[in-house]
């Protein structure tokens, strides 16, 4: 057996049972007597309901139920409110309406559910739901903030006037208005982080199931936060937490999308409370595209002062959140919390002024994705510094170093009061620079030119706070036949936790890997949890699970001394054995754990804790970029990057979730655009047909290397990495581009870099 510790890179143990087979995804599943559903959906953005008809639905063959909002009212159900309704910093509640489960009286999104269709069969559920009718009564739509909050604009529920959920101003505007008036440089920027799907592979769904008998319901679902979620959707259906159990064993990706409760989740539970049977609903691609929580969507106007020598002096952002038709799960709090959060990021900046807004739209409501908030502060002030060098003549790496908190002001604190613990900003930023050869790019630019194409060279400093839910708990459990159990309530959803955890736990206890068994995804295994989010799982899992074996080895230590006949002062516990110090005598801690289950003290520890700081992963990214002149097509030909993670319990996994992030990051900056009708407020872009995601042929090799420090607010030193990439990938980029552009006289682009977009601002700039 192998005791693979903190700092290994052993393969991923549970790729063997996903390569034969074995995993337990929705389609996995085999109940008996299961029926189907389908969503009916709003083929309108915007419209009234005037009247649904089901009656020939319901007589269809193998229909076993066709559900409606007046039939939800009728039972009790209650509709989806907001994980967070009040600024996390101010307490201000927000102005925003509930989320009906099925529309009840008005549509607001195309996409959004209208009746729910249960048969015993998909395709009979299919064929039911085209003989629902439904009237509708057109409205005007409005999917962009602009439009939400121009005169006479549609009101897209009286809770909300004018559309605006959050119309908020912080920081020092007075500092900040006297720093830009002894100003010697201003820049000022506007910028659209553009709206994207997540498209993770395994749609989103559900299998609920109904046990009159203890008047329980059971959901196996794909979602990566399964205690949050299922606490929401209990409050839905109006019973208590105790009486629902989620269960997700295996879940194929989420990047943010399956982060909260959906409409879906409590509808297929109720179904199967009515009909009496299980319940089956996966979305389809479509549904995806048309209903899944999007992300970004953010504009700003953003403006950034500098004296003579290029040090800066304040930040003004102005910056429009379009929510979609409903506030769902943090679609408040991304723009007040995590969006302030780290403003200023890794730079001093001593005067901050923010204006605030978000609102709703006919689009689909606003979920998270990786580094929410965080990404487009980033963006915004990477962005800003390009723009800066090249209007007032400065480096671009030069006023990046001389504006960073420098290793020996470390924790900072910026302007908004929030602590950063550690990080050497401007080593990473000349380690990343020096190993992307940025020294040769002038030759490599002269050979692109002489193909006729244009290269430029970007880069962007990231970091994020991560650390999600601030609870966390793990039960660990020294079972019969010699193996550990690990119940977390944290939750993998293919990040090679059953690799890492036992890892983990490994290092502690000095119990050899194979013991040890992860056991997650299942709220009837441990009483909370905060899932996956935020990258907090190896920060917030692995604290628990330190500070769980700090009770194990105090327990084992009494157990020893008595069987070792010895003071307990005189025991030390060292590669997973309690020895008699200055002797040979020595007894294995799972030999204690068997003695402590014989003798009714069983060395089994539950530990639960709450947070107080957060991880700062931080890092620089390199970029080149090639331009056709002739047709505007960006091609990515170098990533470089050096990232400080912390302690690297696993580098290769580590390496791995880099590099995925990355792929994100550069898909939203090339490709990927969540584009609407402005008139109807059809989703244009609502399929692979027409939104694309990244390929393999769309990506250089990646270069990435680690410069780490370790965190001081955990006992691993570990930093969250999962989302690093996606948040550096866009600005990097982007400034790449404007590089190569900048001789054409480009100064600004909207949306992705598709060619379309590139050729327009070339074509606009001559």
């Amino acid at each position: 057996m192998t005791t693979s510790t903190i700092g290994d890179s052993p393969r991923r143990r549970e790729d063997a049972r996903f390569v034969t087979g074995g995993g337990a995804y929705l389609d996995d599943l085999r109940v008996d007597r299961l029926a189907h559903a389908v969503v009916l959906r709003s083929p309108h953005a915007h419209a009234l309901i005037t009247s649904i008809d089901t009656t020939a639905a319901a007589s269809a063959p193998g229909v076993l139920a066709v559900l409606t909002a007046a039939d939800a009212e009728a039972d009790g159900l209650k509709p989806l409110r907001p994980y967070v309704e009040a600024n996390v910093l101010t307490g201000e509640r927000f102005t925003f309406a509930p989320q009906p489960l099925l529309a009840t009286g008005k549509v607001r999104f195309a996409g959004e559910p209208v009746a729910f269709v249960v048969a015993e069969t998909h395709a009979e559920a299919l064929d039911a739901a085209e003989l629902v009718t439904v009237d509708y009564m057109p409205l005007a739509a409005v999917t962009t903030a602009d439009a939400a909050r121009a005169p006479g604009a549609s009101t897209l529920s009286p809770e909300v006037p004018g559309n605006v959920c959050v119309d908020w101003r912080t920081g020092d505007a007075p500092e900040a208005d006297k720093a830009f008036a002894q100003a010697a440089h201003v820049v000022t920027l506007q910028l659209d982080n553009h709206r994207i799907v997540m498209n993770p592979m395994e749609p989103r769904g559900g299998v609920g199931q109904f046990d009159p008998a203890s008047g329980r319901y059971t959901l196996h679902v794909s979602s990566q936060n399964i205690h949050n979620n299922r606490n929401h959707v209990a409050r839905t259906l109006g019973v208590e937490a105790k009486d629902v159990r989620f269960v997700a064993p295996d879940v194929g990706g989420g990047f943010g999308a399956k982060n909260f409760a959906y409409a879906e989740h409590a509808l297929v539970l109720w179904a199967a409370r009515r009909t009496g049977r299980p319940v089956k609903w996966i979305a389809s691609r479509s549904e995806v595209f048309l209903s899944d929580h999007a992300a970004r969507d953010m504009w700003a106007e953003a403006a950034l002062a500098l004296d003579a020598d290029g040090k800066f002096l304040a930040l003004k952002v102005s910056s429009v959140a379009n929510l979609g038709a409903y506030m769902v799960g943090a679609g408040g709090a991304v723009p007040t919390y995590q969006y302030v959060h780290l403003q200023g990021t890794v730079y001093r900046l001593p005067a901050i002024s923010l204006h605030i807004l978000a609102v709703l739209t006919n689009t689909a409501p606003m979920g998270v994705t990786r580094g929410p908030g965080f990404a487009e502060t980033v963006n915004i002030l990477e962005r800003l510094i390009d723009a800066a060098a090249r209007q007032g003549g400065f480096d671009r790496a030069e006023l990046r170093r001389r504006n960073m908190v420098p290793p020996e002001a470390m924790p900072m604190t910026n302007a908004f009061g929030f602590q950063v613990d550690s990080g050497t900003f401007a080593q990473t930023l000349d380690l990343a620079l020096a190993r992307a050869d940025t020294g040769g790019f002038a030759e490599r630019r002269r050979q692109s030119e002489a193909s006729g194409r244009l290269r430029g060279l970007g880069f962007a400093y990231h970091i994020k706070g991560t650390g999600g839910p601030p609870d966390e708990n793990v039960d660990i459990r020294f079972e019969i036949d010699g193996t550990v159990s690990l119940i977390t309530g944290t939750q993998h959803i293919g990040q090679g936790h059953e690799t890492t955890f036992p890892q983990i736990l490994s290092t502690r206890l000095g119990v050899p890997n194979e013991r040890i068994r992860l056991c997650q995804g299942d709220t009837d295994l441990i009483p909370a949890g905060g899932g996956h989010g935020s990258s907090r799982a190896t920060y917030m899992g692995g604290t628990a699970m330190w500070r769980a074996s700090d009770e194990i080895i105090a327990k084992g230590t009494a157990l020893a001394a008595d069987a070792l006949e010895a003071a307990e002062a005189d025991i030390r516990f060292e590669d997973g054995r309690f020895v008699v110090s200055g002797t040979d005598r020595a007894i294995p801690l799972l030999e204690v754990a068997a003695l402590g289950r014989a003798t009714g003290k069983p060395l089994d520890t539950f530990h639960a804790w709450t947070r107080e700081h957060m991880t700062f992963p931080n890092g620089a990214h390199v970029v080149e970029v090639e331009i056709d002149r002739d047709t505007g097509r960006t091609s990515l030909v170098r990533y470089t990057a050096v990232d400080d993670y912390g302690v690297l319990v696993n580098p290769m996994i580590a390496t791995g979730q880099a590099h995925g992030a990355m792929a994100q990051g550069i898909g939203q900056a090339l490709l990927e655009h969540a584009t609407y009708d402005p008139r109807s407020g059809q989703m244009l872009a609502g399929s692979f047909m027409d939104y694309a995601l990244p390929r393999a042929d769309d990506l250089p090799s990646f270069d990435l290397g680690f410069n780490a420090t370790p965190c001081t607010t955990n006992p691993l030193g570990v930093k969250g990495c999962g989302e690093a990439g996606a948040i550096a990938a866009f600005p990097a980029i982007a400034n790449a581009i404007l590089d190569a552009l900048a001789p054409l006289g480009v100064k600004s682009f909207d949306g992705p870099a598709s060619p379309a977009h590139i050729w327009q601002a070339m074509q606009a700039a001559r």
